[in-house]
C-alpha cells in the first residue's frame, strides 16, 4: 500500500481565519488559504483547485496507461479537472467535475482515443474518490 499525506494549519474563524496547506513531498510548504481565496478569488489555493490538479494528473497518467494498453503513445496530455462547489441544503457540496482534455497523439486511431479516455476516466483513483460527484470529458486530439 502506497501512503501519501498532505497537511494544514487553521487558525481563527472561519470569515477572518486564515490558513496554511503543505504535502509530504514539500512542493507545497505552508501554502496559504483561506476564506477569500475559496470563495472571493483572492490569491493563494483552496481545497477544490488542489482536488482538481489531484484529479487532472491521476487522469493523465491513468490515460498514459490506456493509451499505452491500445498501442498509443501521448506525446503530450494536457489535462485540466473543473471542480464546482455548489451550495445546498446542507451546506457545500462537490456534486459536479469536468475533465478538459487536448491530446497529442502522433497516428492516433480517434475511436481507440476516446475509448481510452473514457476508461481513464472511470479507472483513475481520483475519480473513484469522486465517485459521488457526476465527472464529464470533453477529449480532443490536437
Amino acid at each position: 500500500m502506497i501512503k501519501k499525506h498532505g497537511s494544514a494549519i487553521w487558525n481563527g474563524t472561519i470569515k477572518g481565519g486564515s490558513g496554511t496547506v503543505s504535502t509530504e513531498s514539500g512542493v507545497l510548504d505552508k501554502a496559504q488559504y483561506g476564506f477569500n481565496q475559496r470563495f472571493e478569488g483572492e490569491p493563494g489555493t483552496n481545497p477544490e483547485e488542489l482536488v482538481g490538479a489531484a484529479h487532472a494528473s491521476c487522469f493523465a497518467m491513468a490515460l498514459s496507461l490506456q493509451l499505452e494498453q491500445a498501442g498509443m503513445e501521448a506525446e503530450e496530455l494536457s489535462a485540466k479537472s473543473t471542480v464546482y462547489l455548489d451550495k445546498d441544503d446542507g451546506g457545500f457540496s462537490v456534486k459536479k467535475v469536468h475533465l478538459d482534455l487536448t491530446a497529442k497523439i502522433p497516428g492516433a486511431d480517434e475511436a481507440k482515443f476516446h475509448e481510452a479516455a473514457e476508461a481513464a476516466k472511470a479507472g483513475c483513483p481520483i475519480s473513484k474518490l469522486l465517485a459521488g460527484a457526476e465527472i464529464t470529458l470533453d477529449a480532443t486530439l490536437a
